[in-house]
């Protein structure tokens, strides 16, 4: 009942070997004035710092920062202004000896970020502007290939496939590819199948029935279904009361092999972990007493 694929034993994440052994939960730092989850803490970063202080407090592992909204239908913004929103909260977020995420596309801005000392970049266009190879390349910051169909402003007119899990997982295999080719190690990669990114809901109920099918790609995969209107669909809640569907996306996920798993709120699944967690060291006491 509680058995899942084998995850990867580590990840490099920066400044942090992070041990895989169990699932790890990542908090959002959401620094838009727009999110679609109703978080977004705009230009206040004493608020931020504020909430991710109280997400580490929760439990979450790693934090993970944006400043520019991938919500359907959202508009890119400028360099400069991302940069603007993030600075400040990542110069002090990276002293607090935690792995810090950054989420952005703009290959300007994930080399001033890591240049600031971020251990991880979460790119929803899994490095494929022109130079974001070359501006993460170096260094031993993890990298986040995330799959996704057209850009935010398309993404959700009309996607269609043929077979969503196999479509999906082509793709993350070449970007793995791609990027082990350009002489990047296995151990700073992980793969997001992207839920709600270019997908409607029999779409993601597929990836999910079948996130196991990843395994093959040889990576941690990370999993991001918090608060989303995949949620709001299933249960008919509106975004601020999806923390229980949350929960359970999450844990179908972590049985299905995921070991990251990007959460609004960490302590419902810090909670949700500890109880599978018991549950399996049970199982693996009784098959050594019957060895």
């Amino acid at each position: 009942m509680v058995s899942s694929p084998r995850p990867a034993a580590w990840l490099q994440c920066g400044r942090f070997r992070l041990s895989l052994a169990r699932p790890l939960v990542m908090g959002v730092v959401n620094l838009t004035p727009d999110s679609f989850s109703g978080d977004g803490l705009g230009g206040e970063p004493s608020a931020a710092l504020r909430h991710a202080e109280r997400l580490l407090d929760e439990g979450a592992d790693m934090l993970d920062v944006g400043a520019e909204s991938s919500r359907p239908g959202a508009a890119p913004i400028a360099d400069d202004e991302e940069l603007r929103r993030l600075g400040p909260v990542v110069d002090r977020l990276v002293r607090w000896g935690v792995p810090i995420s950054i989420d952005t596309c703009k290959p300007r801005v994930m080399r001033a970020m890591l240049d600031a000392g971020a251990d991880m970049i979460n790119d929803i266009l899994a490095f494929r502007a022109p130079g974001a190879v070359e501006a993460v390349a170096s260094g031993q910051a993890a990298l986040c290939v995330m799959h996704m169909r057209g850009s935010p402003q398309s993404m959700q007119a009309d996607p269609r496939y043929g077979d969503v899990v196999a479509d999906v997982r082509a793709f993350l295999h070449e970007r793995v590819e791609s990027l082990l080719a350009r002489g990047i190690a296995r151990e700073r990669l992980v793969a997001d199948p992207g839920f709600g990114f270019g997908k409607r809901l029999p779409h993601n109920l597929e990836l999910l029935k079948d996130l196991a099918d990843f395994a093959d790609l040889h990576v941690p995969v990370l999993v991001g279904m918090s608060r989303k209107s995949m949620l709001g669909q299933m249960t008919g809640r509106p975004v601020g009361e999806r923390s229980a569907a949350t929960v359970a996306a999450g844990l179908v996920a972590v049985l299905a092999g995921a070991t990251l798993v990007r959460v609004h709120e960490a302590a419902p699944m810090r909670d949700a972990l500890a109880v599978l967690a018991a549950l399996r060291s049970m199982e693996q006491e009784k098959r050594g007493s019957n060895s």
